[in-house]
């Protein structure tokens, strides 16, 4: 029975995939990339969110409410969610798919709600490291709602944050209750199995090492396995420019070719988008497969007093520093129930 639902897991984590590592350079600076995989266009769009903000879980009555203590910039997904991002403090929030996931909803009536396309934004708006969102969070005093996406898929999501400290934590919802990864060592992710078994498996490989063999399939747990033996390998950038490079590579090494078939596996899910970010300078690198150039935003230059603000793309091709080309726009709003199940 076990042996079959991780050969189940492990079958859902072809359809749907990212993979996220968090780099060091030669001077302590730490670098955050990560790929997008999905099995159709996640309709990304880059936002420019500013402080002072007056926000809500978006999912109707008992929805938790707070105020951004933090600027940020994010990459959203089908307009409903943030996955991807950073606030002005240098905390990073990384969502990933993780079929495994149970909210546990069941006992969680009194606790405040959380859609899911908020959880990301909610830590990026409220915490400025890694130890404080841990310190918030793990009273696991959260209700994360979560109905399914557009696409039909189940809105199932484990969150990896990381700081400019060397801060880094993995959050999942396992059995109906909330685990925390916490610690620098944590600098890998990827999709199923859960974490837990996902550094077992990587115990194994590293005493085969990588020299000898690594797995090469596009399976979650290999490309756990690829992507931490090829962050020990790589050496220490002297400069912000190779680290970004280099964090670039890690994650370009283990993404999934647009349009790769397998008649095996017809849902394997390619890679849509990559980003890089810099902790310590403030800079987020967006990198589309299917746009000619890396663009970047610095938040030093972003004039968040505009209000909410949204890059002009993918309605333009952008390249480069494009901070100065936000303009204003109104919020999405985060998934949510049907109308008629709010008021339930």
């Amino acid at each position: 029975m076990v042996l079959g639902a991780m050969v189940m897991a492990v079958a859902a984590s072809l359809a749907q995939g990212c993979s996220r590592a968090v780099y060091e350079d030669a001077a302590g600076h730490f670098y955050t990339g990560r790929t997008m995989d999905w099995t159709e266009p996640t309709k990304a769009k880059i936002w420019a969110f500013p402080k002072g903000m007056k926000r809500d879980g978006g999912v109707g009555a008992g929805s938790l409410e707070w105020t951004s203590k933090w600027s940020s910039v994010v990459t959203s997904m089908y307009d409903i969610a943030s996955v991807d991002g950073m606030n002005e403090k240098g905390l990073v929030g990384s969502m990933l798919y993780l079929v495994e996931t149970d909210y546990g909803n069941e006992h969680r009536g009194d606790q405040k709600k959380l859609s899911v396309g908020a959880w990301m934004q909610y830590v990026l708006d409220s915490f400025a490291t890694v130890p404080e969102a841990v310190s918030a969070l793990q009273s696991d005093a959260l209700n994360i709602i979560a109905p399914d996406l557009p696409s039909g898929d189940a809105c199932a999501a484990h969150l990896a944050l990381s700081d400019a400290s060397n801060g880094s934590a993995i959050f999942e919802y396992i059995a109906g209750r909330l685990v925390i990864h916490n610690g620098s060592q944590y600098k890998v992710m990827t999709n199923s199995p859960p974490y837990d078994q996902q550094l077992a498996l990587t115990a194994y490989w590293e005493g085969v090492g990588g020299n000898t063999f690594l797995p090469g399939t596009h399976r979650a747990a290999d490309r756990f396995a690829r992507l931490s033996f090829n962050l020990h390998a790589v050496p220490k950038a002297n400069t912000p420019e190779v680290a970004v490079a280099t964090a670039f590579s890690l994650v370009r090494s283990i993404s999934v070719p647009l349009g790769l078939a397998d008649p095996h596996h017809p849902n394997l899910a390619s890679t849509r988008w990559r980003s890089v970010t810099d902790h310590t300078h403030g800079k987020y690198y967006f990198d589309s497969v299917i746009n000619p150039s890396v663009f970047w935003v610095d938040l030093d230059n972003i004039d968040f007093t505009g209000g909410v603000q949204r890059l002009p793309w993918p309605e333009e091709d952008l390249a480069g520093d494009v901070s100065k080309k936000f303009v204003p726009s109104e919020p999405f709003p985060f998934i949510h129930p049907p109308a008629r199940q709010l008021h339930v």
